[in-house]
């Protein structure tokens, strides 16, 4: 059996070469993705030997999908992850404003992957824009299947529209739409179930990890039944299920309004741990915590079902056209976020060692260009170059 599976008691149980189904990813998915794999094999070897390995399976999505199989993300693809359980991707092509919908949206909410997580703190040898980067050090619970990700929205001047527009206007009474027939919809649903198992993760995780609070950020001074729901039913889930943690002060449980929170990262980003938030606010606190702590390039994501153990982890940035074929790629976020995938495995050990070898090439002010270039005598480096580089390091 070479599958990740779960017990009866909600433990992972993974067997020594575990199947890992893996998208190559669009752009310069094409160029990370093999660093990575060259660097977690590396490290899997060097701490276990020939006992346990990963069994790498592809499977396709995005660009190269459409041109095999004429579809975006085929069903196979998604009965793969399903069965699997575990997986990572590269970066997929999303185009703005028209054509196919987002591939990682479609994961996402096919699997039922409601927790976008993204752990953000700073490693050694990266130059930062800020003062103290050592100080930020947040896991970021971002809700990944309602809220924006819901995608209901109708375009300005389409029939939808207008009904829509009617309706509330004829039927709910609604009279402050400004220029009604020049404005497009969107609808953010938030429900009670989607907040509570989103904070129940967020709380739990706290918990494992002995980290001190969990913060819900939100806009509930303005939305106050979406976004405010979110508050209110995020203090009673912890509240409910989570009373003897807060009362003994093992956890504490507290809010911030979106807007004073990203100030807050800047000004004393120390006093907060684990981060519960809807799904357009993550988006924007875990971009801003990324470039605090050296950018995007350098911040691992993962999309993970609690309840199922399903998890998809992934780079957290786009498909970089302009660097495809450069050699110039940053490969870290997907290493980072295959690191994630070994801690959440229970492989620590290889996921240890992976992060000190980048962090010593770091020390040694090596890395890619997008790096290198803000560090003192900064040693720019191929992708290809850079991946040797963590692989001795990984060797020595």
């Amino acid at each position: 059996m070479n599958r990740i599976t779960k017990d009866l008691n909600g433990n992972l149980l993974v067997p020594d070469q575990p199947t890992i189904p893996y998208i190559t990813g669009d752009g310069v998915g094409k160029e990370i993705t093999p660093s990575m794999m060259e660097i977690v094999d590396t490290a899997v070897r060097k701490v276990y030997g020939p006992k346990r390995q990963i069994k790498w399976k592809e499977v396709l999505a995005g660009e190269n999908a459409f041109k095999q199989t004429g579809s975006w993300l085929p069903n196979e693809t998604l009965e793969k992850f399903q069965y699997y359980m575990v997986g990572i991707k590269g970066p997929l092509t999303t185009p703005i404003g028209e054509g196919i919908r987002s591939l990682n949206v479609v994961l996402r909410q096919t699997l039922d992957l409601y927790v976008c997580l993204r752990p953000i703190r700073w490693h050694l040898g990266i130059a930062t824009p800020i003062v103290a980067p050592e100080k930020v050090n947040m896991t970021v619970f971002r809700e990944n299947t309602e809220d924006i990700y819901a995608g209901i929205e109708w375009e300005a001047g389409s029939p939808e529209a207008k009904k829509f527009c009617k309706f509330l206007q004829e039927e709910m009474g609604v009279k402050n739409i400004r220029f009604p027939e020049t404005s497009s919809f969107g609808v953010k649903p938030i429900s009670r179930e989607g907040t509570e198992r989103l904070v129940r993760a967020a709380c739990q995780y706290a918990i494992d990890n002995h980290l001190p609070s969990v913060t819900l950020v939100h806009k509930g001074n303005i939305m106050k039944y979406t976004e405010g729901g979110f508050r209110r039913w995020g203090y009673e889930l912890a509240e409910r299920e989570f009373g003897e943690a807060i009362a003994s002060k093992r956890l504490v449980v507290k809010d911030c309004i979106a807007d004073a929170f990203l100030q807050n990262t800047l000004l004393c980003p120390e006093d907060y741990s684990v981060i519960a938030t809807p799904n357009l606010n993550g988006d924007y606190i875990s971009d801003q915590l990324a470039a605090m702590v050296g950018g995007i390039g350098i911040a691992p994501g993962a999309n993970i079902n609690y309840a199922t153990g399903h998890a998809i982890f992934e780079a957290t940035h786009g498909t970089a056209p302009a660097l495809v074929g450069k050699n110039v790629a940053n490969p870290c976020s997907l290493i980072l976020s295959a690191v994630m995938m070994l801690q959440y495995m229970g492989w620590d050990e290889a996921a240890s060692l992976i992060v000190r070898s980048l962090e010593r090439c770091f020390e040694d002010s090596r890395a890619t260009f997008d790096l290198a270039r803000f560090m003192p005598r900064g040693v720019s480096r191929s992708t290809i170059e850079f991946t040797s580089d963590v692989i001795e390091r990984i060797n020595s």
